[in-house]
């Protein structure tokens, strides 16, 4: 130990700087640890390159299911990539943090070797003052959820070691907080959708349904109500399987959803049937759009342990006011596909008498 180590004034500057830094970083962990994702992209953005001594900052968050990182929110003056893919043929730093769930600490970005960093990888190197920065995956259960990018030292140099410890205790906090965001999300999406098709479930198909009614009598405007039925799944089923059946159901699902607007709704509501609820639609429009589902679904069969499964549906449709019920709405939707199922099946019908409507 040195004399500088042993001065009381030393030590006691040291212990006020601890004290300053954990005043600082307490709250910022309580404010991690929530469930909105704007207030942890702020902190990430403002806060955190403020403790640590970065100019820049950008924070990415993984879709696991394309394999694509997200840009959410960054401070940079310039240009920086908006999405980076985990399949790029170059592999670039941030893939290659994500992909080894290792932090990166670059003190010199143009001799840097551990991983070595081509030019080609460092398209915006130019952008910046310094050669250092630090590329944080953001882990959650061993699972990457997203990257922390921070870049340019206000000091012009390397990480120090309580830098580095502060980065990876955020790393750890933001990490889990986003975890956290992404589990609650899927247990939302569970709760409101059906886990074969992905569409919107029965109970949330009559809450939309409610909130659509409610609305067209406060503001006018007319509900269509599409409901659909797999025509012969129970044949499908005893002559392939429940799984090629399920299969069927998904393919039908995926189809009907490629025929209406992003404002519409389509739900699974029972074993072979499904609903659509079309908002301000007219009637003639409404047809076309059923029909186009009659025709997608025929012109399309399910290939099942390489056979070819035809498929078709009933289609039944009606058009209604503010006035109604969701219990008239689907009662007059389904008297119509009762009307189609008895006409041959593959085809469309409209609920005729609306005088009671």
């Amino acid at each position: 130990m040195n004399q500088s180590d042993k001065n009381p004034d030393n030590f006691n500057e040291k212990a006020d700087d601890d004290i300053s830094l954990l005043e600082k970083v307490t709250p910022l962990a309580r404010q991690i640890n929530c469930l909105d994702i704007d207030q942890i992209a702020d902190i990430c953005i403002k806060s955190i390159p403020e403790i640590v001594g970065v100019r820049f900052a950008s924070l990415y968050i993984l879709d696991e299911e394309s394999n694509i990182l997200h840009l959410h929110k960054h401070n940079h003056p310039f240009l920086i990539n908006k999405i980076v893919s985990l399949n790029q043929t170059t592999v670039s730093p941030m893939v290659m943090a994500v992909k080894s769930r290792q932090l990166i600490f670059v003190g010199d970005i143009d001799t840097h070797r551990k991983p070595v960093i081509r030019r080609s990888q460092r398209v915006f190197a130019q952008n910046y003052r310094t050669k250092n920065c630090a590329i944080v995956p953001l882990v959650c259960h061993d699972r990457v959820v997203g990257v922390l990018n921070l870049a340019d030292m206000i000091n012009g140099q390397c990480f120090n070691s309580g830098q580095i410890a502060l980065i990876e205790l955020f790393s750890q906090l933001v990490g889990a907080s986003i975890g956290n965001i992404k589990l609650f999300e899927k247990v939302q999406r569970q709760a409101t959708t059906d886990g074969l098709t992905g569409l919107v479930n029965h109970k949330t198909f009559y809450e939309i349904l409610e909130k659509e009614l409610w609305r067209s009598r406060r503001y006018g405007g007319k509900i269509i109500l599409i409901m659909v039925d797999i025509d012969n799944l129970k044949k499908i089923n005893d002559m392939h399987g429940h799984r090629a059946g399920d299969k069927v159901i998904r393919e039908i699902g995926r189809r009907i959803k490629e025929c209406i607007r992003q404002i519409d709704t389509a739900a699974r509501y029972g074993g072979d049937e499904f609903a659509v609820i079309l908002t301000n639609t007219s009637l003639i429009g409404a047809q076309v759009v059923a029909q186009r589902m009659v025709e997608m679904v025929a012109n399309s069969p399910a290939t099942w342990k390489k056979e070819e499964i035809p498929l078709s549906i009933s289609v039944g449709l009606a058009e209604y006011n503010g006035g109604s019920t969701p219990e008239d709405i689907t009662s007059r939707s389904d008297q119509a596909l009762y009307v189609a199922k008895k006409a041959g099946k593959n085809t469309v019908k409209i609920f005729e008498s609306q005088d009671n409507l």
